[in-house]
């Protein structure tokens, strides 16, 4: 009996085993090819990172060594410049450097990219390069061949020891601190010299995006947790305080805020955001189950405006809308005198099986209010404007639009929207200028909804 089993059982657990090397032997094998392709696209990243700051140092000496008069050479120079800034950013975007320190080279070259691409962009003949970007380009270039430089230290080393960046994503993950790591310690050398290197003059346009927006910039004076716990109560239409939580973020920093938490029914939370200062509502949210859609655009579109004006967000016009997974979003900017004022701007998010908000942001809304420039009157009438479209384009509708361009100046533009080439289109026309300012294409005719 027992032979007869065992002539049975063997070859079956004979077989059984041998398939489980084979499976084995594939795991590994398919294992290991991802392993060397992730190495091979950190390795090609690395190389061309390094190669494109070299390239970077080399267009920014062409474009110092032409004559102060050579405006086309310097547009091409500096859109080089931005090129190939910009290719720089993207291959540190593939590397496995996110939990090692090296914001400071990041934003350094972010600065560069804006800073050449917003020179270049501008009329040269009309305002050719000053003495303080010249100047920046000279520190530009010093520096450059200095990041340059130490980038290709560590690619020499990687080269001759042959070093995996594998083992960096493994030390960066580690808990431990990483030890002696050749890579690593290349960056964070590179990073730290970055840090040291001299401020410079951006001009306003580059600096205003890194200035960034803080609660501690808004007037008013700061509320206490008890007057947010009844604002939070006012907009949530409760009369009842005590279920509100309020909490305070970023105590004695200037991105002090406050958090109120109301718990509803069916585990429904809603959180509302506000400014220290002033107790302004910058965003509400209710994480509440989205049923099957059965409210239409214009019923959700009804919904929202209704919500706003009901909240004291008078003068509202909706100019945008999205559609996902059963909730929809609307993006209203304020209508002031018949100008839209699109940097105030609040999204609204809508649920359509109810048609009620379950979200809205207004931090926009909030900070650029408080510090709204006069308008002023169009110098161009519609008519000229409009000779500065394209005669292909069919316009359907047009208004006056106060946008924020790409030199991230506040400029009044008429706003013209239309269709050509089968497409739908938003063209922003300066009213002072006739420029185009920016074009939007349209991917709906919801999309481009207007009052």
């Amino acid at each position: 009996m027992y032979k007869r089993l065992s002539a049975i059982l063997f070859p079956i657990a004979t077989v059984l085993l041998i398939g489980a090397v084979v499976w084995g032997y594939q795991e590994n094998q398919e294992k290991n090819a991802i392993l060397i392709k992730a190495e091979n696209q950190y390795q090609r990243a690395f190389h061309d990172l390094s190669y494109h700051v070299d390239r970077l140092h080399s267009e920014l000496g062409n474009t110092l060594a032409v004559h102060s008069a050579s405006t086309g050479s310097h547009r091409k120079g500096l859109v080089n410049v931005w090129r190939i800034t910009s290719e720089a950013q993207n291959e540190i975007n593939q590397l496995p450097l996110t939990m090692l320190p090296f914001n400071k080279t990041e934003e350094f070259l972010s600065r560069i990219a804006k800073f050449s691409y917003q020179t270049a962009v501008r009329d040269l003949t009309k305002q050719p390069l000053s003495d303080s970007e010249v100047k920046n380009l000279k520190e530009l270039y010093k520096s450059s061949a200095d990041i340059s430089k130490d980038l290709q230290a560590v690619q020499d080393k990687v080269i001759s020891n042959r070093l995996r960046w594998m083992d960096v994503e493994t030390a960066l993950a580690s808990q431990d601190e990483p030890k002696d790591n050749t890579i690593i310690d290349g960056f964070k050398t590179v990073d730290k010299k970055v840090g040291e290197y001299p401020e410079l003059d951006w001009g306003p346009s580059v600096s205003s995006m890194y200035n960034r927006r803080s609660v501690k910039k808004l007037g008013g004076t700061p509320v206490t947790l008890d007057t947010i716990k009844d604002k939070a109560a006012k907009f949530i239409g409760n009369s009842v305080t005590g279920d509100i939580k309020v909490t305070e973020n970023g105590k004695g920093t200037e991105w002090a805020s406050f958090t109120a938490q109301v718990q509803g029914a069916n585990n429904e939370v809603t959180t509302l955001d506000f400014t220290k200062n002033g107790g302004q509502l910058i965003a509400y949210s209710n994480n509440r189950t989205i049923g099957p859609k059965a409210v239409s655009y214009e019923q959700a579109r009804a919904k929202a405006s209704a919500f706003l004006e009901n909240k004291g967000y008078s003068d509202m016009t909706p100019v945008a809308y999205d559609e996902f997974d059963n909730t929809s979003t609307f993006t209203f900017v304020t209508k002031l005198n018949d100008v839209l004022i699109y940097p105030e701007k609040i999204t609204v998010r809508v649920g359509l099986d109810t048609g009620d908000v379950t979200g809205i942001q207004a931090s926009d809304y909030v900070y650029e209010r408080e510090n709204r420039q006069p308008v002023g009157e169009p110098k161009l009438t519609l008519e000229e404007a409009r000779k500065y479209l394209n005669p292909d384009y069919k316009v359907k509708y047009h208004r006056l639009a106060l946008i924020e361009n790409e030199m991230f100046e506040k400029v009044l533009t008429y706003e013209f929207g239309g269709a050509i080439n089968g497409s739908d289109f938003k063209i922003f026309i300066n009213a002072e200028s006739g420029v185009e300012e920016t074009i939007e294409e349209i991917q709906s005719q919801k999309q481009g909804a207007r009052s």
